[in-house]
């Protein structure tokens, strides 16, 4: 394929060299015959710039991570001359003057064009998938829409009875009790005068008003006929509440429940985050360039799954636009499909799909940035995303003012190169690190123009504590940690300081995972609170917990909330600071001991033998007791952390660790059983994968922040045979 090089470029061992660096064949040849197909840019362009940008940053970007290197340094030697006696006061002083806290700046507020209604109105669940499963992919983006009946049906929302639960009459029972749940949940939110849609039997359509038939012979109204804003294509009702668009479905003569009701359709996963980062595993040249394939038919809309169920074939593709009549008649359309942001890596990965002149890979956030805005011009073509022509990238990973900095230059360097108007590229910052937990409001400054998300990410935000402090002494167990008064201080600042820098009906502020995708009625009893916190979306394992999480914001008007707080801004940072150590009183026994270490090595690795095996970066993992949990690096890091500092602080033993590691292989081996591609750890114990989990705790103290990458793709990289 010659004929697709630039004349000034050379090849060598299947790569092509451009202005010095090396270009993996395969990926120059991704870029100029699919991406840039249909765009005024072609390849050897592309590449020009990209060697530019990469010369132009990569000695920042390097010192940025020396930075974190020298600061973590500073730390462990104030930890081990000033612990177990940390006096606040001092302890921030020290902080303050290594640089390691930066100053707060005088009030702001950001100014942020162009944003879409989905991130600046609408209050709403999010998605995050991983962007490396094309299927998952499309699930996600599709979830704009969901059958609230399936989600009460096939959950357990409504509970099983027993023995009864495959029975006719069991299955009967829970048909019922899905209308029955359903009409209170329009009772709730959509009322009628006077009347339950329990009673409905029939309505009729009228173009401004609709007349509800009860089973009393009586009709009734809506309370607010302001909320009925127009009638589906298939001439199902349009209701609107909270901003949020909900289609009753009318009885197709079901005999299964006496409703006039069929189904009620949510608008559901109002954003979806397709990931790279945390939920990817994208080490071989062939994985990553499928992944920014996956990324480039969601911009260009042309996507497409195929796949065998119960032996037909189904081909699964993007939802196309809802059509819909208004109450003056006017034709009008609704989004088929989630407002795709996307997730780039962050500072600290680096790629060998392009390499230096001295071999060297290039930093992958410098070349996610530019890949997924190549790709994201095909729809600034179209607008079927962004309405508003804008391009959303979630930036992970960084650590303070400097380097929410250095982003906003990368997307500056890359809106010139790709010819865009500057801020076309907006920001959202990962509040998932503890130096930008304690300056998130310089942050948000730095990328005011840009900047439309914020995110708490209790995980990664656990992981780093621990390593930052991981000398300053024994961590509590993992389930205390979390009733720390840092952690509702790290929550509640993510909320005031979003709201402080006029986040309201601009930007949007996220709450984090629901992980246990099969317990939807646990979720549905405590993920309000997300909402009373004043989070205008929180993140939701699965389409079917983005339409029940959607109930909430029905219920409940997070603007409305946000509006109030505004007027209570208060928090005490100092309880940032607060290091979630032992207590001086507290003794754990050695069951105690016993359990924890148990349950962080099943948790490693049950996730470790799935991303190293088999390159899956985010599943539902079974813990120790079974339970399915959606598990990432994140749910990775802190694992990996909390055991190291154990270990280094003497509560449990390294012969403990193995003894422990071997027996949850054990458990993890049984597990996973009915997988074909499965490879068993125990009882040799000397796979790759069960390597990797050891080396996560063993070296854990020593991973640059408490990161699990390195050691997964050195790994994994054994697993595929490269070099």
């Amino acid at each position: 394929m010659t004929n697709l090089l630039p004349q000034d470029s050379k090849v060598s061992n299947n790569r092509i060299e451009i202005n010095g660096f090396e270009i993996d064949r395969d990926f120059y040849n991704f870029i100029e015959t699919e991406v840039c197909v249909g765009l005024l840019i072609d390849a050897k362009e592309f590449f020009k710039s990209l060697t530019f940008i990469v010369s132009e940053l990569t000695q920042e970007n390097s010192d940025l991570l020396n930075k974190r290197d020298a600061l973590q340094a500073q730390i462990n030697v104030w930890h081990t001359e000033n612990s177990p006696n940390i006096h606040a006061s001092e302890y921030k002083e020290f902080l303050s003057k290594i640089g390691y806290l930066s100053p707060q700046p005088e009030d702001f507020s950001i100014k942020v064009d162009n944003v879409d209604d989905e991130i600046a109105l609408i209050a709403g669940p999010q998605l995050v998938v991983p962007i490396s499963n094309a299927r998952f992919s499309l699930n996600a983006v599709n979830a704009r829409w969901g059958s609230l009946f399936d989600a009460l049906y096939g959950t357990n929302v409504i509970p099983n009875k027993g023995s009864m639960a495959t029975s006719f009459a069991h299955n009967l029972h829970r048909v019922k009790k899905t209308a029955e749940l359903a009409c209170d949940f329009l009772d709730e939110v959509v009322p009628l005068n006077g009347a339950s849609y329990r009673q409905i039997i029939a309505i009729e359509k009228h173009p401004s008003q609709l007349i509800f038939i009860l089973n009393n012979g009586q009709n009734a109204a809506l309370v607010d006929e302001q909320k009925f804003i127009g009638f589906s294509s298939s001439g199902n009702i349009l209701l609107l509440n909270n901003n949020l668009h909900m289609e009753i479905v009318l009885d197709q003569e079901s005999s299964y429940h006496k409703s006039g009701i069929f189904d009620v359709l949510l608008e559901s996963a109002i954003t979806t985050i397709v990931d790279f980062e945390d939920s990817a595993s994208t080490v071989s040249v062939e994985e990553k360039i499928d992944a920014y394939r996956n990324y480039l038919g969601l911009m260009r809309r042309d996507l497409s799954f195929s796949f065998d169920k119960g032996g037909e074939k189904f081909k699964r593709s993007m939802n196309e636009d809802r059509a819909f009549t208004d109450i003056r008649g006017h034709l009008k359309s609704l989004s088929g499909c989630s407002l795709i942001l996307v997730r780039n890596v962050g500072l600290h990965m680096f790629t060998d799909l392009v390499k230096t002149a001295e071999g060297e890979p290039i930093p992958e956030g410098i070349l996610d940035a530019m890949v997924t805005t190549l790709a994201g011009l095909h729809d600034l073509q179209s607008r079927h995303n962004s309405k508003n022509g804008s391009l959303y990238v979630v930036k992970p990973k960084m650590h303070g003012p400097e380097e929410v900095a250095f982003t906003v230059k990368l997307f500056l360097l890359v809106e010139k190169a790709l010819n865009l108007q500057e801020n076309t590229i907006k920001i959202g910052i990962m509040d998932e690190e503890r130096r930008t937990s304690l300056a998130l409001k310089a942050c948000i400054k730095e990328a005011k123009n840009r900047v439309i998300f914020i995110n708490t990410g209790f995980l990664d935000r656990t992981g780093d504590e621990i390593h930052t402090s991981m000398l300053a002494g024994p961590m509590r167990r993992k389930s205390k940690i979390k009733k720390q008064q840092w952690y509702d201080a790290y929550e509640w600042n993510n909320v005031r300081v979003g709201l402080q820098c006029g986040f309201y009906q601009k930007a949007q502020i996220g709450k984090g995972m629901w992980a246990m995708p099969d317990l939807m009625r646990e979720m549905m009893d405590s993920k309000m609170v997300h909402l009373e916190a004043g989070a205008s979306c929180a993140w939701v394992p699965s389409p079917t917990a983005a339409t029940l999480h959607a109930t909430h914001y029905h219920r409940f008007s997070v603007h409305n909330c946000q509006q109030e707080l505004q007027e209570s801004l208060e928090v005490d940072q100092d309880d940032l600071l607060k290091v979630p150590l032992m207590k001086n009183s507290e003794t754990l026994s050695k069951d105690e001991i016993s359990d924890e270490i148990h349950n962080n090595a099943q948790g490693i690795l049950g996730y470790v033998v799935r991303w190293v095996d088999q390159g899956v970066g985010c599943s539902k993992v079974q813990d120790i007791n079974h339970v399915g949990l959606m598990e990432d690096r994140a749910t990775l890091r802190i694992s990996s952390q909390h055991m190291a500092n154990w270990l280094h602080h003497g509560i449990c033993s390294e012969k403990e660790v193995r003894a422990a590691f071997e027996k949850m292989a054990i458990v993890v081996d049984e597990q996973n059983k009915g997988d074909p591609h499965y490879h068993k750890m125990a009882p040799s114990f000397d796979s790759f994968a069960y390597q990797a989990s050891l080396a996560l705790v063993f070296e854990g103290k020593d991973q640059p922040n408490g990161y699990t990458e390195d050691i997964l793709i050195r790994f994994r990289r054994k697993v595929l045979g490269i070099d």
